[in-house]
C-alpha cells in the first residue's frame, strides 16, 4: 500500500499512457475497418459489390464508381434483390462511415458473412483520390 501511495503519479503516468494507446482503436473503429485501398482489391479480385446506403440526393452528389445506391432504412428488404450471392464480399458505403457500420451489422444478420464498411466512407475514398461518379 506505501508503494501505492509514495508512487502515485507513476501510477497515473501508466494509465494515461494506456489511454493515449487506446484512442486510436477507439476512433478507427466508428467507421468500419476496411480502408479504401483494401476495398479497390476487393472489387478488383473478388468481384465485390458496392453498396451505398446513403439517401438518394447524397448519391447522386457522388458515389463509388459501379456502386449500387439502397439507402440504409431500406436496406433489409432490398439488400437480398441486389446482392442475389450471399458468398460474394459485400462493401458497405455511406459519407463519412457510421451509417455504413450500422448497414454492415444488418447485412450480417441477413447472412452476408463478407459484408464489411468502408472506414471513413466517401471522405476516406476522396482522399485517396480514388474516382467518383455522379449522377
Amino acid at each position: 500500500m506505501n508503494f501505492i501511495i509514495d508512487n502515485w503519479y507513476l501510477i497515473l503516468l501508466a494509465l494515461v499512457s494506456a489511454g493515449m494507446l487506446l484512442v486510436p482503436l477507439v476512433k478507427g473503429g466508428v467507421g468500419g475497418s476496411l480502408t479504401a485501398a483494401n476495398a479497390v482489391q476487393l472489387i478488383n479480385r473478388e468481384k465485390a459489390v458496392v453498396i451505398d446506403v446513403c439517401e438518394p440526393d447524397e448519391f447522386a452528389a457522388g458515389h463509388v464508381k459501379g456502386a449500387r445506391n439502397v439507402p440504409l432504412g431500406e436496406l433489409q428488404e432490398r439488400l437480398p434483390s441486389v446482392v442475389k450471392n450471399k458468398a460474394l464480399p459485400v462493401i458497405l458505403v455511406c459519407a463519412k462511415g457510421p451509417r455504413a457500420m450500422r448497414a454492415e451489422g444488418i447485412a450480417k444478420k441477413l447472412g452476408y458473412a463478407q459484408a464489411q464498411a468502408l472506414g471513413g466512407g466517401m471522405k476516406a475514398w476522396r482522399e485517396a483520390n480514388l474516382p467518383v461518379e455522379k449522377t
